[in-house]
This record gives structure tokens, C-alpha cells and sequence, in this order.
């Protein structure tokens, strides 16, 4: 039986959570690679909450996945044959390049890497678009500074344990907020985070509070909703309140809910803005390096959530981002 390209397409708008009928599994024909172009076979496949956003049709930063299209993912593919100069059969390849087994790619937007020097899984995140965004959301973004109090909510997911991370190695108090006591455990145990707060069983306004002493510098926001107010209810004068995400309202089929408290930011004279990773593409390159010499030196850890499975396991893997049930980066390994 000849092979097949087994893909992941979308067939229709969900409204609310995600449901298993809002897919399409099917086959397609594994892709020959035409001059300039190389053929792959995926590795791996990143599983992120903006996902669910590229699922609704809206404006934003990138145009929605179209219906009966290849759900879009980064992954990382093997080259199996190659018309394109600088790709060559063996290599290893990060990209843009959609829930699939096969992939066939012209070069625009990949990145080469170097299995031997770190997995699939670490491509994908702490050295991928997760690392850049924890790395330029924080540092740029937030204008961190030495000895500052920081707030990251989200903090046991995948942007969250880098960005709580590189705040430590930058000489700040690091408060992260996370959902069971096992996460809240290994952020402080693992990961060197000062103190972390249970969002299921305390109540962050008042646990941030002892936390943060004169107030919060930086938050570095993953979830909005009630978590996004709390923290802007314990700002300091001149804080920077980052948007990265707000995965708590991803799933809302009544709208997003917007913060109550944000005349915090008038009276304290504070920001908060928003940012999206791809404005920084000329600089990814400065980003990896740094982290890459953190994670050598062991000042940072990286933590990834690896399933192993099929390209059919994508819709129950992508909702364990949506049930809390990851630990850093989630990634779906093709065995």
C-alpha cells in the first residue's frame, strides 16, 4: 500500500470549546519537491494556545486557517529529498509547516537545527518561537530591569517557565501563578521561582499581596480574565503589564471578558501592552543564543511536555493545553 499524507484539516468554525467534529482527518498524497523546494517527513509538532485563535474568523495578526485547510502548526521535519540548494537529504528543518506526516517547503520562514545538539522538543521551545517570546516579551517588551518584583500568570506552561526563568537570571523576585500544587511545587523546587500561587485554591488578589511587597514592576500576562485584574489591582508606579495571551478567554463563547481594574494602570502610571513575537524575526537569532548559553551553563531548564502518538491524536493533545494538563512546552511526537 503506498504511503500517504495524513493531515489534520479544519472543518468548521468552533464556537466555545473545540470539538472533535470541528476537524477532518484525511489522506492526501505525499508531496514530490519541485525545483527550489524540499520534501520532509514531521518529527514533531508544537502545540500552542494561539491556536485556537487562528481558528476564528476575525482579524488579527495572521489570516484565520481556512476551512478545509491544513490546520497550521511550527513543527520539525526530516528532509527526504531535496531541489533546493541550501537543504539537503538528513537535515533537520523548524517551520510553519501544518498538522501533516509530509510537508513540502520552497525555504521561506525555516530554519535549520541541529538534532544532536538538542531535541525536537527544545527546537520547538526554549530555542523556538516559545523561547523568543518569553525572551523579547519580557526584556523588550517589559524593559525589565535588575532587582524588580515580576508576575508571570501561566507560569508552568510553556512561555511561562522561561519567562520566570530569564527574570531570575536577571537579578529579579520572581512570583509565578500556576494551577495545582505540583506545578506551584516545581516552579519554586525546579525552575528557582521565589514563591508561586495557586490559582485553584487561593485567592490571587490577596496571596499576590505579601508577594510582591511595594507592588508588581513586570507582569507578563498568559491568561487574562479575574488573574489578569488581580494583578492589576498590586501594580507599582511605573509597572509594564505584558499581553502575551489570555487563555482563559480562548474558549468563552460569549466574548472576551475585559479587565475591571485598569484604571490601575492611570493611578500608578503604568503600561500594558500588547506584542507579537513574529515583529522580532530579524533578531531571533541574538534571542537563541542567549538561551542557548543559559541552558548550557544550567542557569535555565528547559521543561518539555512530549505525547507520543499519530497526527490523528493532534485535537485531544491540543485540548490538554485548555484542561491545564501540561507541564512547559506540549509537543506531539510522530512515532
Amino acid at each position: 500500500m503506498p504511503e500517504t499524507n495524513r493531515q489534520i484539516r479544519l472543518a468548521a468554525r468552533p464556537s466555545g470549546e473545540v470539538k472533535p467534529s470541528d476537524w477532518e482527518p484525511a489522506d492526501a498524497e505525499v508531496p514530490e519537491p519541485g525545483e527550489g523546494e524540499f520534501a520532509g517527513r514531521t518529527l514533531a509538532i508544537s502545540l500552542d494556545p494561539a491556536m485556537r485563535g487562528w481558528l476564528d474568523d476575525r482579524p488579527s495578526y495572521v489570516p484565520p486557517v481556512g476551512l478545509g485547510e491544513v490546520m497550521r502548526a511550527g513543527s520539525v521535519v526530516e528532509v527526504t529529498a531535496s531541489r533546493h540548494p541550501d537543504y539537503a537529504v538528513g537535515d533537520h528543518v523548524t517551520g510553519l509547516f501544518g498538522v501533516q506526516t509530509h510537508v513540502v517547503s520552497g525555504g521561506r520562514g525555516t530554519l535549520k537545527v541541529d538534532l544532536d545538539r538538542a531535541p525536537a522538543a527544545t527546537w520547538l521551545g526554549a530555542l523556538g518561537l516559545t523561547g523568543m517570546t518569553a525572551y523579547f516579551g519580557l526584556l523588550d517588551v517589559g524593559a525589565l530591569a535588575e532587582g524588580e518584583t515580576v508576575v508571570v500568570s501561566g507560569a508552568a506552561g510553556a512561555v511561562g517557565t522561561i519567562v520566570g526563568q530569564i527574570a531570575r537570571i536577571k537579578g529579579c523576585r520572581v512570583v509565578g501563578i500556576a494551577g495545582g500544587p505540583e506545578k506551584c511545587a516545581m516552579l519554586v523546587d525546579e525552575l528557582g521561582f521565589d514563591a508561586a500561587i495557586d490559582y485553584r485554591a487561593q485567592d490571587v488578589r490577596r496571596a499576590l499581596r505579601p508577594e510582591v511587597g511595594d507592588g508588581i514592576d513586570v507582569y507578563f500576562d498568559n491568561v487574562g480574565g479575574e488573574i489578569l485584574d488581580a494583578a492589576l489591582a498590586n501594580l507599582r508606579r511605573g509597572a509594564r503589564v505584558v499581553i502575551c495571551g489570555a487563555i482563559s478567554q480562548y474558549n468563552s463563547a460569549t466574548g472576551v471578558k475585559g479587565p475591571s481594574n485598569y484604571l490601575s494602570l492611570l493611578v500608578n502610571r503604568a503600561r500594558m501592552e500588547g506584542f507579537v513575537v513574529f515583529d522580532y524575526a530579524k533578531r531571533y537569532g541574538e534571542a537563541a543564543a542567549e538561551i542557548a548559553g543559559w541552558i548550557a551553563d544550567g542557569s535555565l531548564t528547559t521543561r518539555e511536555h512530549v505525547v507520543q502518538g499519530t497526527v490523528d491524536d493532534f485535537p485531544d493533545t491540543l485540548q490538554m493545553l485548555f484542561r491545564g494538563e501540561n507541564v512547559g512546552k506540549l509537543v506531539l511526537e510522530l512515532v
